[in-house]
């Protein structure tokens, strides 16, 4: 259900054209041409509107038509030099007067996809600012924590000291032993000399 919401919802369209993710579900009809096709056209005609191919064709058509309209025959020509060709005009503003509102239509659906990426951007930044947090916290934690264990150095002088301390231990057995030996020896003499 969760994903069927996530595909119906697109954040790349305007907002007037976004489908609901929650509440009513929305019946959809194949057959019915997508919404979205007039705004994806306005933006094809204004994208196009602005090459300099499209200037270089608007300037060829009217230098050709003003050509036309001079250099043809009086029979053939459909506007007049005299009336300083009304018609080319006429063709020019209605061109304009079109050209202008779909231009500002796509300009409207680029600042609604370009707020929806502001919005994930910043989302995104706020994401990236709390893992930075945690891990800055847990980089601390870890340098308490480090503080706590034995260094290299410490180790080895306990090392050392036991050591030592098994070293004395062994002499001490060492001697005892001697002892032993010795009081062992003074008493198989004692047993073995004659008492008088």
């Amino acid at each position: 259900m969760a994903r069927a919401n996530r595909s119906d919802l697109r954040l790349d369209s305007p907002k007037g054209l976004r489908t609901p993710a929650l509440g009513r579900k929305r019946r959809r009809n194949r057959d019915r041409p997508s919404r979205d096709r007039f705004g994806r056209f306005t933006e094809a005609i204004a994208r196009g509107m602005g090459t300099p191919w499209f200037l270089l064709g608007l300037t060829f058509f009217a230098v050709s038509w003003i050509a036309w309209n001079t250099l043809a025959p009086v029979q053939w020509r459909f506007d007049s030099v005299s009336l300083g060709f009304i018609a080319l005009t006429l063709v020019l503003s209605m061109q304009a007067s079109y050209a202008a509102p779909m231009i500002l239509l796509a300009q409207n659906r680029q600042d609604d996809r370009d707020r929806v990426q502001f919005e994930q951007d910043r989302q995104r930044a706020e994401r990236n600012l709390a893992d930075t947090e945690y891990l800055a916290r847990e980089v601390v934690a870890l340098r308490l924590g480090m503080k706590d264990l034995a260094s290299r150095d410490f180790l080895r002088s306990e090392l050392r000291a036991l050591l030592e301390n098994l070293e004395e231990r062994e002499d001490q057995d060492k001697q005892t032993r001697k002892r032993l030996r010795k009081g062992e020896r003074d008493r198989d003499r004692e047993e073995r000399s004659p008492s008088a």
